[in-house]
């Protein structure tokens, strides 16, 4: 009966845990790092666990986040560990960031290892940053495109094709062709907008396919421009985690399995789950990278045998992820000047097609008189 009854409570808090992830998604990042970084602070201050969480659980603003904070406090109180309670809520906490914390606990260097996660957060969420702010300049010329599509296609072309309706003599193949396309765009455009959205829908459903997801993370990294700025995110993020977790004195068999865990690109992943799996024989982690050139260059490979060689490997992954954080933020900044000129070859094919198709019947109309 005894045992029954404490299964009731263990049952309700699981069901609050999966009712609250529900809702993490308004939990910004942002906030998670202000989290860490104050708790770093306050422990610093010599402040307790239970009493700066009891502090934060009262300043944070967002209501979920206060919610699972104030149920931390609660089991930190019970005498859990911190790390133990942080693992229930992998959603806001991630594993990464949750192991680093419980290493510090084991080392009983707390306040080192709150540091250590706060850094590692704030690397990371300046990397995406730095990524979602070059995207911004080539979807707002996408939109602007799409619009001046949409409107050169119903409202503009149409105008203009009627005067070649009753044209006598024969059309050129570019007209004809533009006639094709808005007459087809305004009989069927309704059709090929769903067809367009059914694609994009089946494409992400397809991508829950391993092998589907697997092949297109594979081509994306052939692409060009593209491909070389994925490799680049992917080694900066493999080398700043391993790197934090190593200075974390996290064994590295489970400092790269982890890091795995990171990568946005599954030939990344899979390469280092496989890269974890070989440390355990006994190979050196700059022997098994050479196993895959073609996503880990032969500068990553030679300056972690030189770490390796000199006892200093954490601090050979920090430059190395100085190093592409650097080669990232100078790319995205230069990224608006690499693809201007590809949107501008685009635009000006696409408005030649257009004036040509229009103006050659005009030319030969006249030529007629």
């Amino acid at each position: 009966m005894e045992e029954k009854r404490n299964k009731i409570p263990s049952l309700l808090k699981q069901k609050l845990i999966h009712f609250f992830s529900f809702f993490l998604s308004h939990i910004s990042f942002v906030q998670k790092i202000l989290f860490v970084f104050h708790l770093q602070i306050m422990t610093k201050a010599g402040l307790s666990i239970v009493a700066s969480l009891k502090i934060l659980s009262e300043e944070l603003e967002n209501k979920q986040f206060k919610i699972i904070i104030k149920e931390i406090k609660s089991e930190v109180e019970k005498g859990r560990q911190l790390s133990d309670v942080l693992a229930e809520y992998p959603k806001v906490f991630p594993p990464i960031y949750v192991t680093m914390i419980a290493a510090g606990e084991a080392a009983g260097k707390m306040e080192e290892a709150l540091t250590q996660v706060a850094t590692q957060m704030k690397k990371s969420h300046e990397l995406s940053s730095h990524i979602r702010g070059a995207m911004i300049y080539p979807a707002v010329i996408l939109v602007a495109i799409l619009g001046i599509s949409i409107e050169m296609v119903f409202f503009i072309l149409p105008k203009i094709m009627v005067m070649f309706e009753d044209f006598k003599s024969e059309l050129p193949l570019a007209t004809k062709i533009l006639i094709t396309t808005v007459k087809f765009t305004q009989n069927y455009g309704i059709y090929l907008l769903i067809g367009i959205i059914f694609s994009i829908i089946l494409f992400f459903l397809a991508l829950k396919n391993i092998t589907f997801k697997k092949s297109v993370h594979h081509f994306t990294l052939k692409l060009p421009i593209f491909g070389n700025i994925i490799k680049k995110i992917n080694l900066a993020r493999f080398t700043l985690t391993l790197s934090s977790l190593l200075e974390s004195t996290i064994p590295i068999v489970e400092a790269v399995k982890i890091t795995a865990t990171v990568q946005t690109n599954l030939m990344y992943h899979d390469s280092l789950m496989e890269v974890s799996e070989a440390l355990k024989r006994g190979d050196t982690l700059s022997k098994i990278l050479m196993n895959y050139p073609e996503i880990f260059p032969p500068m990553v490979t030679e300056m972690i045998m030189v770490g390796e060689e000199a006892g200093k490997m954490d601090d050979m992954l920090k430059e190395l992820a100085e190093y592409y954080g650097n080669e990232i933020d100078s790319t995205m900044k230069n990224f608006s000047v690499i693809i201007e000129p590809v949107i501008i070859v685009v635009l000006g094919l696409v408005v030649a097609g257009i004036a040509v198709a229009v103006i050659m019947p005009m030319y030969s109309l006249a030529q007629n008189f």
